[in-house]
């Protein structure tokens, strides 16, 4: 399991060679607040890097959930879109909001690592 990070703080997660995971960072959840609704992108949708392929709305704020590669989205959580808190509760697990096909490795492999994403949020 290799875990990388965009500088929009969204997380992405490559478990096998199907599908990766993409989620909030809970950077992000502690930014945003309270999560209240998810707008999560449709399955067979395709999206660029960097293009918005959902929303996450907190009691204070409403933020784009970027694409940190671009892809086919293959499945979405529908437990968090029932249940949006789970952006909070637990936003590196149970949170998370959707799964790509990823269409060029290359995209993946330049995004942050643990220590570089570490080193960009003392910045903040």
């Amino acid at each position: 399991m290799t875990t990388r990070y965009t500088d929009d703080h969204e997380w992405i997660n490559i478990e096998d060679h199907e599908a990766a995971t993409v989620g909030i960072t809970l950077h992000a959840q502690d930014a945003l607040g309270d999560v209240v609704f998810v707008d999560l992108p449709a399955v067979g949708s395709t999206f660029k890097k960097g293009e918005a392929a959902g929303v996450v709305e907190s009691v204070k704020a409403a933020a784009d959930v970027n694409m940190p590669v671009g892809g086919e989205i293959v499945e979405v959580n529908e437990e968090l879109r029932a249940n949006p808190a789970l952006a909070n509760t637990d936003p590196m697990g149970n949170g998370w909001l959707f799964k790509v096909k990823i269409a060029d490795m290359t995209e993946y492999d330049q995004l942050m690592d643990v220590p570089e994403y570490d080193a960009l949020l003392k910045t903040l």
